[in-house]
């Protein structure tokens, strides 16, 4: 007989845009008064000990892109240049191409970090924009400035369009064929040497699909994304990617990096939604990070059914390094450790999906820290403080997962059935 036993509750957990913490200029061989990684591989290592390997609930980990700070080469790649494209003055003075310390210090700290993870649950890492080899101008909309002044706030409506190019670094620590992924049984196909790939992990009574793409994606990785679906039909989905909802849940670009403008091929934020993920009703939830904060939305797919939308992107938060040295400077901020964590129970008559937010380096949830709303509440300051903290702490009925994927509930019962 099949265990009748109602399925316990797991968790997905979401680490978003860690470039901060590996910035070579936030460590303390730069003079920095801590190593910023560290606060990384604490998150990191609290997943770990968390796994469900491990005695805990997580069953599965996805990192949403910007995993390191600097590009490695100033300028566009060639096929790029031949289109006029040039290096952007602006972005050289605050991000300049620094090669040696990228591949010195931030990729083997991201390694690192990944790593802890690793040998723990299966796991997903997308691209984003800082991960791309070269960051430059579009020649069709060169920066505002002849030169680069004034202080980074000043700066965002100066800078231009802009556009990235190659992921060598990136395939060196994140392809298909590193040990991160080589011969994982849960990892089961990629595209572009791993830029957009594909796992499965079981949760709840069922097996879930998660697909990890490209910012910006081109048809070629739609119909990639789409073959993967086809191979597995009726599995609740969740998407990771770097870009698709904003601070106010748009599905829209940021203005000076529309990838769209010179690669015209590549999907929009809109377009992904149109093509991929509104037609395939087994897409069940996005995950992206890259607009600063956090937020949601909730839409009907072509089927009538719920698709759940979430930005999640702690990038800006600083109130430890305020505490702990109000003097260093950073270009953005670190993170301050805070993870999302998702935690389904299907079990319940009722299926339901918690939100909550930890930090590894406050060692508490965001409900747990009175001075949360005042530390953060700049992310979103139309709101009052009990709206901006149900952001990282509220609770999703999921009222049509049951309906939705009876046929998956069906097959992993037989499943039960012929094991036994």
């Amino acid at each position: 007989m099949a265990d009748s036993t109602p399925p316990t509750p797991f968790s997905v957990a979401v680490i978003c845009d860690t470039q901060n913490y590996v910035d070579h200029n936030n460590q303390r061989e730069a003079g920095f008064p801590l190593n910023a990684r560290e606060m990384l591989w604490d998150m990191m290592s609290h997943i770990a000990r968390n796994a469900r390997s491990n005695g805990g609930d997580i069953a599965f980990a996805t990192g949403l892109g910007d995993n390191w700070q600097h590009p490695s080469v100033a300028g566009p790649d060639a096929q790029h240049a031949d289109a006029g494209a040039a290096a952007n003055p602006v972005i050289e003075r605050i991000l300049p191409a620094s090669p040696e310390a990228l591949r010195e210090v931030e990729m083997p700290a991201v390694r690192r970090a990944w790593e802890i993870v690793a040998q723990a649950m299966p796991f997903s890492v997308v691209p984003g924009n800082h991960d791309h080899d070269h960051l430059w101008t579009d020649p069709n909309h060169p920066p505002l400035v002849a030169e680069a002044h004034g202080e980074v706030i000043d700066l965002i409506d100066q800078i231009g369009g802009l556009h990235v190019g190659e992921l060598n670094n990136w395939t060196q620590v994140f392809g298909s064929d590193t040990p991160l992924f080589r011969d994982r049984p849960w990892y089961v196909s990629s595209f572009r040497d791993g830029a957009n790939s594909a796992q499965l992990f079981e949760g709840g009574g069922y097996r879930f699909l998660h697909l990890g793409l490209e910012m910006c994606p081109d048809d070629a990785v739609i119909a990639w994304a789409q073959s993967v679906i086809d191979s597995h039909p009726g599995l609740p989905t969740i998407l990771s990617i770097h870009e698709f909802i904003n601070e106010a849940a748009e599905r829209k670009s940021i203005a000076a990096l529309d990838l769209t403008r010179m690669d015209p091929e590549r999907n929009s934020p809109q377009d992904l939604w149109d093509r991929l993920i509104a037609p395939n009703d087994q897409i069940l939830i996005t995950l992206n990070g890259h607009f600063h904060g956090v937020n949601q939305r909730i839409d009907r797919n072509a089927h009538g059914h719920k698709v759940y939308q979430f930005l999640v992107n702690y990038q800006s938060r600083k109130q430890a390094l305020k505490t702990a040295a109000p003097e260093a400077k950073v270009l953005d901020g670190l993170g301050d450790g805070w993870i999302r964590l998702l935690t389904f129970d299907l079990g319940a008559a009722m299926p339901r999906l918690r939100l909550r937010a930890y930090s590894a380096h406050y060692k508490a949830f965001a409900s747990d820290l009175p001075h949360y709303a005042q530390w953060y509440g700049h992310e979103h300051p139309e709101m009052p403080p009990a709206e901006f903290l149900a952001l990282d702490e509220t609770e999703i009925l999921l009222d049509d997962f049951h309906d939705r994927f009876a046929t998956a509930a069906t097959a992993r019962d037989a499943a039960l059935l012929v094991a036994e």
